[in-house]
């Protein structure tokens, strides 16, 4: 999610307002009369004569008097996004994943997998732009992409694997490099692969259940509306700010948007979709998405505060990147699956 999806338009005194103030005239406008233009009125250059002709194409009275103030247009509402491709792209990437996870459970794990390395594509070619931190993509792309599928085909035990083997990847890879700034690249690269492809793999270990497919449809329902509660009741009543510092706009009602919508859907799948599943399990579910959905959010645009971008790419219109769209799932999925495990057994 991006930041304004959360909060309010912009208030007086914030940069970008163009506005009235309480303490003066209107922001950007000039204000009309001998008072203002008196004192410098010297230091400015005459302005050169024009021909007598209309100019806007119709009379000469039609024209506005030189002297009367011009209204300041009042900005209106906006999401900061072509909202109709956000929609489009949406409603695209959600037939293909749907389709992929109901028909073969193996196409959906190469969707995450693909995923997985657009992602981290995304993330080191930020760092290696805005830091200068060249975390090795190769290694990392290769062991994420064995992450997800070593998650689907051995479980826990295999992502951790995975992982231990693709942080060596990482180490050794970098050797073939200068020593300059060895540690931090090769920390970054371990940090991408934690963050992006392990967490990942919980959603391919939610798939191997006998409902796998439900459970993971039910993950992805939960993030959508806790994101969607949050931009709708935000949008319309959020006032307070929740973390200014991170991300001005997001706020609290925002934030109680998200939970509640995602309790109520919650308490729906886990009856309805979830085998032994029960509503009052549902509602504990929803509120730990809300929450990890939002830190999810919170975390990534920590991230993208201290690069300087707001998006961390441009490859879904209306969207970002991918990295924009997997922020709330990547810390929303082991939690879901632990959740999962503990209520109806894996």
């Amino acid at each position: 999610m991006s930041d304004s999806s959360w909060g309010a338009p912009p208030q007086a005194g914030q940069a970008g307002y163009w506005g009235p103030t309480a303490g003066g005239p209107l922001q950007g406008a000039v204000t009309a009369g001998p008072a203002y233009d008196a004192p410098e009125a010297q230091q400015t250059r005459p302005m050169p004569s024009v021909p007598d002709v209309p100019a806007y194409g119709g009379d000469q009275d039609d024209d506005p008097m030189p002297d009367a103030p011009q209204p300041v247009p009042v900005p209106k509402k906006t999401a900061g996004r072509d909202l109709s491709a956000a929609i489009g792209v949406g409603v695209g990437l959600g037939v293909v994943i749907i389709a992929s996870l109901f028909v073969v459970k193996a196409v959906f794990v190469g969707v995450v997998a693909v995923a997985v390395v657009v992602g981290l594509w995304e993330l080191t070619s930020r760092l290696q732009e805005r830091k200068g931190i060249k975390a090795p993509l190769v290694p990392l792309a290769v062991g994420g992409a064995a992450m997800v599928v070593a998650g689907y085909a051995r479980g826990a035990e295999g992502a951790w694997v995975a992982m231990a083997l693709t942080a060596l990847a990482v180490l050794v890879w970098r050797m073939t490099q200068p020593p300059e700034g060895y540690l931090k690249d090769v920390t970054a690269g371990v940090f991408a692969a934690f963050y992006v492809p392990f967490l990942a793999t919980f959603v391919a270990m939610m798939l191997t259940a006998g409902d796998g497919a439900w459970r993971v449809l039910t993950f992805l329902v939960l993030t959508v509306v806790s994101d969607t509660g949050a931009y709708a009741v935000g949008w319309r009543f959020g006032k307070h700010k929740l973390a200014p510092r991170i991300s001005p706009g997001k706020t609290r009602e925002g934030l109680m948007g998200a939970v509640a919508f995602a309790m109520v859907a919650g308490a729906l799948c886990m009856q309805f979709l979830i085998d032994d599943g029960a509503w009052w399990q549902g509602l504990i579910l929803g509120l730990a998405v809300a929450c990890s959905a939002t830190l999810g959010d919170l975390g990534e645009s920590m991230i993208k505060r201290d690069l300087g971008i707001k998006d961390m790419g441009t490859l879904l219109p209306g969207h970002g990147g991918i990295m924009d769209r997997l922020d709330s799932l990547l810390p929303t999925a082991p939690v879901v699956w632990l959740l999962l495990v503990a209520f109806v057994g894996s």
